[in-house]
């Protein structure tokens, strides 16, 4: 079985980096209206904005199509029992190919998004399987990097698929994809469906995202 990611490094551009900063106020309620229309528990709900992971910004940067903008709109994926199949061997192959090391092992760095080769952690994976998806012919706005709490209450990145029957965790910690409210995390942010440089809140708890996070860390 794969281990999850040790840290998952939320530090937050304070620096103004572009298109890659956080929604307007009118912009996170619109996004919050979308998702109200779905009170059902396999939806998620959005709670406001968020700033997106440091390491996310710096992919970008070095990978601009993995974040273009897809079509608006709030159409969820209609996934076909195919489809849905196709999330259970994408996310077994891509659990079964990739080694589980550290940024710090493989980089030298705490923290280092990018498409793995070999060896990558908690969101190396989810990256990948995103990138598999869509090769499959899923659609980026249902293909989302979602950063939540696990288990011990450290940070880690999975990849959410957002379809008409739920959203469906891809994770690298478990072989099986069970429905967001079937895991046993705390949600904490997510890319938005309609701009993946935008990120949104998943958090009802707190629906202001801080000004910066060194990381997300065990609360006291």
């Amino acid at each position: 079985m794969q281990v999850g990611c040790v840290r998952v490094c939320l530090v937050l551009s304070m620096l103004g980096l572009g298109g890659l900063s956080s929604p307007d106020s009118a912009t996170a309620q619109n996004f919050a209206a979308l998702d109200t229309a779905r009170p059902s528990p396999q939806f998620m709900r959005i709670y406001g904005s968020a700033q997106p992971p440091f390491g996310f910004v710096r992919f970008c940067d070095a990978y601009p199509l993995e974040c273009s903008t897809p079509s608006s709109g709030d159409a969820r994926f209609s996934a076909t029992p195919e489809r849905l199949s196709e999330l259970d061997s994408v996310n077994r192959a891509v659990n079964t190919e990739i080694e589980p090391a550290t940024d710090l092992e493989i980089y030298g760095v705490t923290e280092h998004w990018t498409m793995p080769v070999s060896r990558g952690d908690c969101e190396d994976y989810a990256l990948m399987k995103r990138r598999r998806l869509q090769a499959l012919g899923w659609p980026a706005s249902a293909l989302l990097i979602t950063v939540v709490r696990d288990e011990k209450n450290e940070g880690h990145a999975v990849l959410t698929a957002r379809t008409t029957q739920g959203d469906f965790i891809l994770d690298n910690k478990v072989e099986s994809v069970k429905l967001w409210n079937q895991t046993p995390y705390h949600f904490v942010m997510r890319q938005s469906y309609i701009d993946p440089r935008v990120w949104v809140s998943l958090d009802p708890t707190d629906p202001a995202t801080p000004a910066a996070i060194a990381g997300v860390q065990a609360n006291p």
